[in-house]
């Protein structure tokens, strides 16, 4: 009986929240549309009223707009004509990359002991960009998600255009349009892993390789790391969803719909059934529509409007855009099948419960090198929320990521949409060669979660340059930030996980027998070209004979063109439909999203109601735990008086921070100077090790600061490795570049303290700077400090 009155309380309070969430989402739909549809009208008609007198009158001007109106529109078709042509050649042609760049095979992963379709390229770069075998390597891995590979170089202000011009080596990864017979992803990793390791063989003299992934290649990003972390570099992940269940379910717009569709899908059964439909392969072009089915307005009107209004100039835009866009590749059963069930259903990648073909546990925690998050809040694909709160999932506190020697940068872009991360000019030119140009200065930073900020300079002459600074954040305040309602939301997606998976047997066991038996090559064929996508574009193409007039009328057209101006009353009236159009394409969308949203959480929220009075579903109030109190600070403290040179020197680094500060680039870019100047009185340990101790140095710090100096003596017990600390200290604060940042009066004030535990002579900081020739001179100087 309590039971039953608790799901009855449970559910009812289930119905009353989504009832409220579905009427403030319909009523700000309709409001949005009212306000669309005013502004359309507001706008052209106040623009046509302005119209010069010299243009006529709308009768008079009728002429000239139905003779615009008809030519455009042979443009208009002869374009989408080249787009079929294009699709077909392509297609011909094996599609290979749609790269702006030159390239040259290195390695075809077809030729491995476990084939798997993918190769790895070597970008040559283009004539006047010279590029340093000896710097740092770039590994760029395109997503695998129904379209084919080189969104990374799709035009020169891209990833790869940026990389090159740094002067950094560029290696891309690319997939061929069919898998190679029973391959998986954990092969996919595997090869992707003797991909690194070619690359480190070629550039022998360089940093490890920093590896790039666009979106699902930035969690294939991350495997790659977590099985081999002793490869990698820096890894950079671009709207890549790694928090699956994750999303904005809050008091506004409902912009993250596909977090829904595998719930409404009934799960992952469905991918199964669409791959035993065509012969056990997967056709990415469902992938691809499932993307278009966000944004009907744009699929069905806007971006072949904009071509409508604008063909004089648009086509070779448009066709390059869909060069890429229409280029379908395919998986294996087994490879959508991992896909979906263990990412986007069942959200696995970050619990650590997934074995590499090593037999090694990919966790995540295990990378070393620094990781770098690049998402925006107007991607609708990949929110925000799925880019940054598996950092949460996997590291639980910013006590852990320091305590790890874990280095996590987020930036966030304002409104650029989902591909925009990849293919904007913009964004190329301003965050990806940002996060170029920083990288060095990132690997230097002490552990911890930091947001990066790009602020634009203008010059006086007009020209834009930009800063970069490094802001600390604690992984509390920006989960609390992100998430509004503390994640509760992702709570039905345990239930929807749970009927996944009983869908997923039922139809191994009762229909997939069947459905094999009934599928063959020829019929998955013939599927793949009757696909609404594909047929599409051959359609209308050479394929088709009854258009074989269009090209030469079209040529006709072009050599005797009468455009008609953007600013003419029709034209403006034309736009003004156009707009009204989309409006409402918007509106159907934001309504259909609405239900969607509401229907899965009227489904699922009660299911995971009924889960959890029956004490199977998880509790949703969790204690609350004092950082203090976290295991990882118990046992960072536990340590306190253990160690030895290193401990002690990241100690008094930690002491001499600047807290609470932003990190601007030129205070990093001093510090790697610092590092430099005077290594031979650095610790030698490796970087990803001497990060891990200043994460727990920092702990103890901050936890117990009296402790901490007074343990510090023991830390360097050895006369000469306490020389060698006062020869450190009295180098780097006599450093003309550290006095040219002014040092605070806290930062005098700790190495006062430091130097009186170490029952060393008190010296304040210099008044002017005093020069050093080099780290020896020194190290003896500081020695001789020591014995006065």
């Amino acid at each position: 009986m309590k039971n039953g009155q608790e799901q009855l309380v449970r559910s009812t309070e289930v119905n009353r929240k989504v009832g409220t969430l579905l009427a403030h989402r319909l009523q700000t739909a309709q409001q949005r549309l009212r306000d669309r549809l005013a502004d359309a009208w507001a706008e052209k008609s106040a623009s046509v009223a302005k119209t010069p007198g010299d243009m006529g009158s709308l009768a008079a001007g009728w002429t000239g707009y139905v003779t615009d109106l008809a030519e455009r529109s042979l443009l208009f078709w002869d374009t989408l004509y080249q787009r079929g042509n294009q699709f077909v050649e392509h297609k011909r042609a094996g599609q290979p990359p749609v790269l702006h760049f030159d390239y040259e095979t290195v390695l075809d992963a077809r030729t491995l002991a476990r084939p798997v379709n993918y190769a790895l390229l070597r970008i040559i770069p283009p004539k006047g960009v010279k590029v340093d075998p000896k710097r740092r390597p770039y590994m760029i891995i395109d997503p695998r998600a129904g379209h084919g590979p080189g969104i990374g170089g799709f035009k020169d202000d891209s990833q790869v255009g940026v990389a090159l011009r740094e002067g950094h080596p560029v290696y891309f990864v690319i997939f061929f349009p069919r898998p190679e017979p029973g391959q998986t992803l954990l092969d996919v990793c595997e090869a992707e892993s003797v991909f690194v390791k070619k690359v480190r063989e070629l550039h022998p003299d360089s940093p490890k390789p920093v590896i790039v992934g666009n979106c699902q290649g930035g969690w294939a990003a991350m495997m790659l790391a977590a099985a081999g972390p002793e490869d990698t570099g820096p890894i950079v992940i671009n709207g890549a969803p790694m928090s699956y269940w994750s999303g904005a379910w809050e008091e506004g717009e409902n912009d993250n719909p596909m977090r829904y569709s595998g719930g409404l899908l009934g799960g992952t059964w469905l991918s199964s059934f669409i791959s035993d439909q065509s012969d056990g392969i997967f056709d990415g072009a469902w992938l691809v529509q499932n993307f278009e089915n966000l944004n009907p307005a744009n699929t069905f009107w806007k971006k072949y409007y904009h071509l409508f209004a604008n063909v004089d100039t648009e086509p070779p835009r448009f066709l390059e855009f869909e060069r890429w866009w229409g280029g379908f590749f395919l998986m294996n059963r087994e490879e959508i099948e991992w896909i979906t069930q263990n990412l986007f259903v069942g959200n696995k990648l970050w619990g650590g419960g997934i074995k590499a073909k090593s037999g090694r546990n990919l966790d995540l925690r295990e990378i070393r090198s620094p990781i770098v998050l690049f998402a925006s809040m107007g991607d609708n694909i990949t929110p925000p929320e799925q880019a940054f709160n598996w950092v949460a999932d996997v590291y639980g506190s910013t006590e852990e990521i320091k305590a790890r020697g874990q280095v996590i940068v987020g930036l966030l872009h304002e409104d650029v949409g989902h591909l925009g991360i990849f293919v904007s000019g913009g964004v190329a030119r301003k965050e990806h060669a940002q996060i170029v140009s920083v990288l060095k200065s990132i690997e230097a930073l002490p552990p911890g979660l930091y947001g990066m900020n790009i602020m634009t300079v203008e010059s006086k002459g007009g020209g834009k340059s930009y800063e970069v600074e490094f802001v600390e954040r604690r992984l509390e305040d920006i989960v609390a930030r992100l998430n509004r309602f503390q994640r509760t939301d992702e709570k039905p997606f345990e239930a929807a996980a749970a009927v996944s998976e009983f869908n997923q047997h039922a139809y191994e066991l009762f229909a997939q027998p069947m459905v094999q038996a009934m599928s063959s090559e020829f019929t998955a064929e013939m599927a793949r070209t009757f696909h609404p996508l594909r047929a599409q574009r051959w359609a209308i193409s050479e394929l088709n004979p009854w258009l074989g007039w269009l090209a030469p009328a079209a040529a006709m057209i072009r050599s005797q063109r009468h455009p008609l101006d953007a600013s003419h009353p029709w034209r403006q009236l034309e736009a003004m439909g156009s707009d009204l159009i989309a409006a409402s394409l918007d509106f159907y969308r934001d309504v259909n999203n609405a239900v969607s949203e509401a229907t899965f959480f009227e489904v699922y929220g009660n299911l995971f109601a009924l889960r959890q009075a029956d004490g199977q579903g998880a509790s949703p109030d969790e204690p609350v735990i004092e950082a203090r109190q976290l295991p990882v600070v118990q046992a960072a403290l536990a340590q306190i008086a253990e160690g030895g040179f290193a401990e002690a020197a990241a100690r008094v680094g930690f002491l001499l921070h600047r807290h609470g500060e932003p990190m601007p680039l030129s205070r990093l870019e001093m510090r790697a100077s610092l590092a430099r100047k005077y290594r031979d009185l650095l610790p030698d340990n490796p970087p990803a090790e001497l990060r891990r101790i200043r994460g727990i140095q920092e702990i103890i710090v901050r936890f117990e600061p009296e402790k901490a100096l007074a343990t510090l003596p023991g830390l360097v017990a050895d006369p000469q490795e306490r020389q060698r600390l006062l020869a450190l200290m009295d180098a780097v604060v006599s450093d003309p570049e550290l006095l040219a940042s002014d040092p605070t009066a806290e930062q005098r004030l700790a190495l006062e303290r430091v130097r009186s535990v170490l029952k060393i002579p008190k010296a304040a900081l210099p008044k002017s700077p005093r020069v050093r020739t080099s780290a020896k001179s020194v190290q003896k100087k500081g020695a001789g400090s020591a014995k006065r």
